[in-house]
């Protein structure tokens, strides 16, 4: 607690506090989402754990308040814009930028995945069966979507910032129209896979909205804010209603259509939503943020962010496993009244087993935050557009990172993490996941840290 008030007193008074408040509700709406619709049951094979969406089909709206992902490319937009900017007044190339950003994420990766992997050998030595071994990996892996895709959109930073400064909104603009021509391949066509390139367009387009934000291009005013907020809804409601498009904004197994992967145009639309009240929010979260006790509660999240999303479906598995134990895991059916009254202690048994896991692996993250979150430099005010004269400092003396080895080894941890995530649920080799994709991204984890050691 000393370490957390030390952090939240030294933030400069110029950081966009509101900036840390949205990641942080946004990795706890992910966290509860998931918790409130996984369903465990107990088969003859063993436990068993799937989404619960298929059968609550009245309820799919709900996804429009829990599909956050575009708030997390929104507010990475904005950081990436933060921090890549400072490192070009530096004299900073854009090898070690990258080599920077791996830090916070692919070390809490590394140990969760040997974590992973060790105890998927230990426990088939020790004669658990695949099947249980499997449900076990696939809730370990499942949070690795994410990050293939973050990961792609971070490597592209410094080139598609140096478009938003050339073109500014335009690139926004064909990133829509890219989203409109694969939906319309895909309702022609019949594949889904026929949108393929919304992946990219759709997520790089929300990520440029991001950099509008910072430099003050965005130009929302709170009127105009209210107006895309409607717009975007009225489109919403359409566009799912009349549209053909389905109501969910999560994947839904065994839906012909999803609208998240690959993204629709309806994930965009809930993206609009979505940035007109950040835009709303923004002025009041700031103020709100002055008081210690409430920054000093974000900041507490944003320190074991990487932990909480990559560990808590873990924590979901770990907590089904010890109510089955009890007798006490819920055996309702999903949507029934009895069902939702077991989430209760459901949720409440996942919160207890993720403060377990923090407590044991979330000090893996926190380690040398300090440096990063409270001894950062000012952040520019929202109408800057530029950095200020004192923070062009001389060009670092540190040996610079070649930018192919690190782009390369980037492209390496893509591969591998969507190998894992896209290989189903295993026995796939002794560590249950392809051996071949464990290798990857751990390799690469694995260079970025010798690099990382080297450019100091």
């Amino acid at each position: 607690m000393s370490t957390l008030r030390v952090l939240a007193e030294a933030t400069p008074t110029t950081r966009r506090r509101h900036v840390d408040l949205l990641r942080a509700v946004a990795i706890l709406l992910v966290m509860l989402g998931h918790w409130l619709l996984m369903h465990v049951e107990r088969t003859p094979a063993g436990l068993t754990g799937e989404t619960a969406l298929p059968e609550l089909t009245d309820l799919h709206w709900l996804t429009w308040v829990f599909q956050v992902m575009p708030v997390f490319f929104l507010v990475g937009g904005v950081s990436n814009a933060i921090s890549w900017t400072r490192h070009r007044a530096r004299g900073g190339g854009a090898g070690d930028w990258l080599l920077g950003r791996s830090s916070r994420v692919f070390t809490p990766l590394s140990l969760l995945l040997v974590l992973m992997a060790v105890s998927a050998f230990a426990a088939r030595l020790l004669g658990v069966s695949d099947y249980d071994i499997a449900q076990a990996v696939s809730a370990v892996v499942l949070p690795l979507w994410f990050l293939v895709v973050y990961f792609a959109v971070v490597l592209l930073t410094p080139a598609m910032f140096r478009l938003h400064q050339r073109f500014g909104l335009w690139v926004l603009a064909v990133a829509l129209a890219g989203v409109v021509l694969g939906d319309v391949l895909r309702f022609a066509t019949g594949i889904e896979y026929t949108a393929a390139a919304n992946f990219a367009f759709a997520w790089l387009g929300i990520h440029q909205v991001g950099f509008a934000w910072f430099d003050g291009s965005l130009r929302l005013t709170v009127r105009r804010a209210w107006a895309l907020v409607a717009g975007a809804f009225a489109a919403l409601v359409l566009l799912t209603t009349a549209g053909p498009y389905p109501v969910s904004i999560v994947s839904v197994p065994g839906a012909e259509i999803q609208n998240s992967s690959p993204p629709s145009l309806v994930l965009v639309a809930l993206a609009a939503v979505q940035v007109g009240l950040v835009v709303l929010v923004s002025g009041p979260a700031e103020r709100w943020l002055r008081r210690p006790w409430a920054w000093a509660a974000v900041v507490g999240v944003n320190t074991v962010v990487m932990t909480l999303y990559l560990w808590h479906m873990v924590a979901g598995f770990f907590g089904a496993v010890a109510l089955d134990a009890l007798g006490l895991l819920p055996t309702a059916e999903p949507g029934t009244a009895a069902w939702w009254w077991g989430r209760v202690p459901w949720i409440g048994t996942l919160v207890l087993v993720m403060a377990v896991v923090i407590a044991l692996v979330g000090r893996v993250e926190t380690r040398g935050l300090s440096r990063r979150l409270g001894g950062a430099r000012p952040v520019p005010a929202p109408a800057d557009r530029t950095q200020p004269a004192t923070d062009r400092t001389q060009p670092t003396t540190s040996r610079s990172a070649s930018l192919p080895l690190v782009a390369g080894t980037y492209l390496a941890a893509i591969l591998g993490m969507y190998w894992q995530a896209s290989a189903g649920r295993g026995p796939h080799g002794p560590f249950t996941v392809p051996t071949g994709a464990l290798v990857l991204v751990l390799g690469a984890a694995t260079l970025l840290w010798v690099l990382r050691r080297q450019s100091r």
